[in-house]
């Protein structure tokens, strides 16, 4: 019985990220939002089980990966396309990311370059699951640190309300990057920290305390907008680690 409990956490994370997909669909942004960082939590508990448990299997190495697919690939794509034809568009005009206000956006065929982050994501997993070299690190940005990069977005617009991240935010050329530069990491061959802990002392995971910290101090002082600066930092501390 004990080795379906992982595989059964991860149909949860598969759960959230179709609910996700429908909200994200219907415009629905902050919403989707929180299923998605709901889903990344069983995400990250069902491997954590499946260690603890020792009931590893390739069946729960294949469910995980495609339950990210839907929740870490599918919603953020969805959601950066939304972005582009609301930005091609009017723009922000109300207090609040309505899904009337996205709904009723005229169609942008530039607009679905936001769903490369999905095909991006998908060939991401895939080389994750034959590889037999990412147990310490990861190569190239993990797809769920991809995915709240990009979910950040319209949290930063609904919950600060600023003129100036606003502006940034719903800039076409801005989105554009955004999207193209995570497609890049998601592939690049760079090496990446993973944050498992074999042990808990300092010496062996100097960084990932590090970077546990100050993800803390950029939330409580920059709220959802410290969650681009916690990938950023992320990247830079990977970077430094010693190989």
């Amino acid at each position: 019985m004990k080795k379906h409990i992982p595989n059964l956490v991860t149909l949860l994370n598969l759960f959230c990220g179709s609910i996700a997909v429908l909200l994200a669909v219907s415009g629905h942004l902050v919403y989707a939002a929180f299923f998605v960082f709901l889903g990344i939590f069983f995400d990250f508990f069902d491997g954590l089980l499946a260690r603890r448990l020792n009931v590893q299997s390739e069946l729960g190495l294949q469910l995980d990966s495609l339950a990210d697919v839907v929740t870490s690939g599918v919603v953020p794509g969805i959601v950066m396309y939304q972005l582009l034809n609301l930005a091609m568009n009017d723009g922000w005009q109300s207090n609040s990311l309505c899904a009337d206000e996205l709904q009723y956006q005229t169609f942008n065929y530039i607009s679905l370059l936001g769903l490369l982050i999905i095909l991006a994501s998908a060939y991401r997993l895939a080389k994750f699951n034959v590889s037999d070299n990412q147990s310490d690190a990861f190569i190239g940005l993990p797809v769920p640190a991809n995915t709240l990069l990009i979910m950040a977005l319209p949290l930063i617009m609904e919950f600060q309300n600023s003129d100036s991240f606003n502006a940034v935010i719903l800039n076409q050329w801005f989105l554009l990057s955004v999207t193209l530069l995570s497609c890049y990491l998601l592939n690049a061959k760079i090496r990446l920290l993973a944050l498992k802990f074999k042990n808990y002392s300092f010496k062996d995971n100097a960084m990932r305390y590090v970077l546990i910290i100050l993800a803390v101090i950029l939330l409580v002082i920059f709220q959802f907008a410290g969650i681009p600066l916690i990938i950023l930092i992320y990247i830079i501390l990977s970077l430094l680690t010693k190989k």
